[in-house]
């Protein structure tokens, strides 16, 4: 649903890294995309994907609609749901998260709440949100707008960007800095893994992390 699709080996090479490296990278970079607050319903899920992105705006007179769109997605989508970090209602259950299975999309992230968690456990369907809450939104909220800029928390979403979430939480990478921003993450484990191995061969912790730069792997370099 976006007009740049990445190549899937590139979401595979997202989903080798953990967010931590993702958001250490997105630091060298100067680039702000990790998420506040938003926590995994399935701690140990992680998942890759483009944001296909709605904005949700309280109910007018017209009334509200929680929109249709999930039957148009599928593997390589992430859906990112702004709902204004509310906490009073949902905008994602149990129907949604069927289909959304069913077609193959990755997750959801939402910066608000969502339902029926059981159901969405038994169906090992990965969703990121501030909490559950029952009260549905019908009537509450309107769907405003789809595939256009939104946040998640003080993050700002275009349609397309990469969407990366496991037990840490979330990160957004522009799409325009998908490859500089993996080619460091990269990097980063690498390093991080070489910390450990000198560590677990008897070297210091501070030695070892001199040796290999560790206190420099996030801080942008000079201009």
């Amino acid at each position: 649903m976006t007009t740049q699709r990445l190549d899937g080996t590139v979401l595979d090479r997202c989903r080798a890294l953990s967010t931590s490296s993702l958001s250490d990278a997105l630091d060298k970079h100067g680039l702000p995309g990790a998420v506040e607050g938003l926590n995994p319903l399935i701690p140990d899920a992680c998942i890759a994907g483009q944001a296909f992105t709605l904005a949700y705006l309280p109910v007018g007179a017209a009334g509200g609609t929680v929109g249709d769109f999930i039957d148009d997605l599928g593997p390589g989508d992430v859906v990112v749901i702004d709902n204004r970090g509310r906490t009073d209602c949902t905008v994602w259950g149990n129907i949604m998260t069927e289909v959304a299975k069913r077609n193959g999309v990755e997750g959801t992230v939402v910066d608000g709440v969502n339902r029926d968690l059981q159901e969405s456990m038994a169906l090992n369907y990965p969703i990121w949100s501030r909490q559950g809450h029952m009260r549905t939104g019908k009537d509450r909220v309107m769907l405003q707008a789809v595939n256009v800029p939104v946040c998640l928390g003080t993050v700002r979403v275009e349609p397309g960007d990469v969407v990366c979430a496991d037990g840490n939480g979330v990160v957004v990478i522009p799409l325009a800095h998908i490859t500089e921003v993996l080619t460091v993450a990269e990097g980063i484990e690498r390093k991080e893994e070489e910390i450990l191995q000198d560590v677990r061969g008897g070297s210091a912790l501070g030695e070892a992390r001199n040796r290999h730069g560790y206190h420099a792997l996030q801080t942008p370099d000079p201009a």
